[in-house]
């Protein structure tokens, strides 16, 4: 293939200076291990020094048919030299390793971008899968985009000759071959991959041996196949960061850390009751592999069962964590009411997913707040908190274990699909610098006897150990006498009970950080509010459009309930209020309820995160 070749001038260079973020996408069926190529590639990006941020979108289905549009599975990551809050709007790259990838994918490229293509997988058979009526590699509906299509499966397969598989199992390694291509596009070292792949088929080398053969001859392609057009190296340079240990993390695994220092620094054992269910169950297996730092965890038979252990480990004295996405958290429904009213701490962590019922297992929506909220049986309030990334749920984990354990109360921790499986790089803390807060026990019957409902300055009661001489006591979900904790119906007592659990959940506002804004003057024309995972796109948004003069604030709220003390006077500074969030508008609804401020709702409910564009158009249509 003949290209031809230009020296580039020091002038030329000056005028194209190299793109401080680019967003690559990988797309392939289910099985063509897309989310481990995503992965290592995140991998080999942080090791460049990039900021980055992760977004894995897969299907529900097991294992859908293969070469059906709905069993494509992708992986998009934006990584630059500056700092990445988000995936990325449109991918600059897409890589599509079928026709049903190609479909579903293509559409979100940016006008220009550059779409790589396995030809050996677009035989007539697949492109009737996918819904195609002639090969859009030849009809010319790819006209908007840059094209370089190639025969990735017959190169998989030429690469891997020599250790003797089997067809099936050769083609297996076309995700190495693949990822070894867009290492070298973005001049990222192959070594820390190698060292994996050796560890991960440790125990069969020749699978080892025939991807790294793989990842060998996709480097060199592009090494040495001079092609013309778009295919070219890219180098990110690394972003600024401060001295520091780093790693990426995930959601899952920041909150299953968060919650093992919350333990520490309240000086508890902790119990974990869980069962599996998309997107939480990654809480379950971290915690499962830390049981060093005094964790047990427990696997139930359901959601009934895991919440009510916990419950259990709490009574007993230990911290009770349990965690699911809202179909679990409705079936944890009622045992959450007992917490409530036995006044016992539990974390309760909901990674929400799309609604209602089963509703979208593996996509993302925020639509989870009025049952945080609202959602149980009677009078029964709880803190909410909601973490906006997955660094952020470590430290939303910590002040979780806080306030379970400081106001004897249970505890939900938001977060959802995208922040759960979402990686990012994550600055290792110092834990010197957090304050502990360490649980005091009641081990002596008090002077007058013991009260299992006296209450102290924060209007929370004893925790008394079952077994402590002296402290025997009555447990369980029926109305509490005030101050002795005995069966009592009378109507004052239950009013006074209520009015106190309400009391003790207000008066919490008094011991959490008032409302800052985010990025902004703290008055102005806009404001627009967030919480959760909608962080990113809001903050870039608001970002850009300060940086062309327009008077917008962005403001994101950690403690979802109760609300900040200061919250109310400083919304009321601006002139309106927009609330981007992925559901029909809740967090709106609470805002106008608390504040009678006239907050408009910016609602998406696809089950995708929102980009960065779309708040930008609701702020440019706010203040027009």
């Amino acid at each position: 293939m003949a290209s031809a070749v230009h020296e580039v001038t020091r002038a030329e260079a000056a005028n194209t200076p190299p793109p401080e973020a680019v967003v690559v996408r990988f797309a392939g069926d289910s099985g063509d291990g897309m989310q481990l190529t995503g992965g290592q590639f995140t991998l080999s990006t942080a090791l460049a020094g990039n900021d980055l941020s992760t977004f894995p979108d897969f299907p529900a289905e097991i294992r859908a048919p293969q070469g059906t549009t709905f069993g494509v599975s992708a992986f998009q990551i934006n990584f630059g030299s500056r700092a990445i809050d988000t995936a990325g709007d449109q991918p600059d790259v897409l890589v599509a390793m079928n026709p049903a990838a190609l479909k579903t994918n293509v559409g979100a490229l940016k006008d220009g971008g550059l779409v790589i293509v396995d030809t050996g997988e677009f035989g007539q058979r697949n492109l009737a899968k996918a819904g195609y009526e002639a090969s859009p590699l030849d009809d010319g509906s790819l006209a908007r985009w840059q094209v370089l299509a190639f025969d990735i499966s017959a190169l998989t397969l030429e690469s891997v000759k020599p250790f003797g598989l089997g067809n099936k199992e050769a083609l297996r390694c076309k995700n190495m071959w693949t990822l070894g291509l867009a290492l070298w596009m973005f001049d990222r070292d192959r070594q820390p991959i190698v060292d994996w792949l050796k560890s991960k088929f440790a125990k069969a080398p020749e699978l080892a041996e025939a991807n790294i053969a793989a990842l060998n001859a996709g480097h060199a392609y592009g090494e040495t196949a001079e092609l013309a057009g778009p295919m070219k190296q890219h180098r990110i340079a690394a972003a600024p960061a401060a001295p520091g240990l780093y790693r990426t993390i995930t959601g899952g695994e920041a909150i299953s850390l968060g919650l093992v220092a919350g333990a520490q620094l309240a000086g508890l054992p902790m119990f974990f009751g869980g069962y599996p269910i998309t997107p939480a169950s990654a809480i379950l297996h971290h915690l499962s592999r830390l049981k060093e730092y005094g964790v047990t965890t427990f696997q139930a038979e359901d959601e009934i069962a895991a919440v009510c252990s916990a419950i259990g480990a709490s009574y007993a004295g230990k911290l009770g964590v349990t965690s699911s996405s809202g179909p679990g958290i409705a079936l944890k429904g009622e045992a959450i009411g007992l917490a409530i009213m036995t006044e016992l701490p539990l974390v309760i962590v909901n990674s929400q997913r799309g609604g209602p019922s089963t509703g979208l297992p593996t996509k993302t929506e925020q639509s989870d707040l009025y049952q945080a909220v609202y959602g149980r049986n009677g009078d029964a309030p709880m803190p909410v908190i909601a973490a906006r990334s997955p660094a952020d749920a470590f430290d939303c984990a910590i002040e979780a274990c806080r306030l379970a354990t400081q106001f004897m109360t249970p505890v939900m921790l938001l977060t959802d699909g995208y922040i759960a499986n979402a990686a990012e790089p994550w600055k290792v803390p110092d834990m010197d610098g957090y304050a502990p807060f360490p649980v005091s026990f009641l081990d002596h019957v008090p002077e007058g006897g013991f009260k299992p409902y006296a209450r102290d300055e924060k209007l929370a009661r004893p925790w008394a150990r079952p077994g402590t001489p002296g402290l025997l006591h009555r447990i369980g979900g029926i109305e509490k006498q005030d101050g002795t904790g005995n069966i009592d119906y009378a109507p004052a007592n239950h009013q006074a009970m209520t009015d106190l659990r309400k009391a003790k959940i207000d008066g919490i506002a008094a011991h959490t950080p008032e409302q800052t804004v985010t990025l902004g003057d703290g008055e102005g024309r806009l404001a627009v509010v967030g919480w959760g995972s909608t962080f990113g796109p809001i903050h870039q948004a608001v970002r850009r459009a300060r940086e062309r003069g327009l008077s917008v604030d962005h403001i994101h709220v950690r403690h979802i309930w109760p609300l900040p003390a200061n919250l109310g006077e400083l919304l009321r500074r601006y002139e309106r209020i927009i609330v981007p969030e992925m559901n029909a508008g809740q967090f709106k609804t609470v805002l106008r309820d608390q504040y009678l401020v006239d907050a408009r709702s910016l609602a998406k409910v696809s089950g995708q995160p929102f980009r960065i564009a779309e708040i930008a158009a609701a702020i440019e249509s706010a203040l027009s």
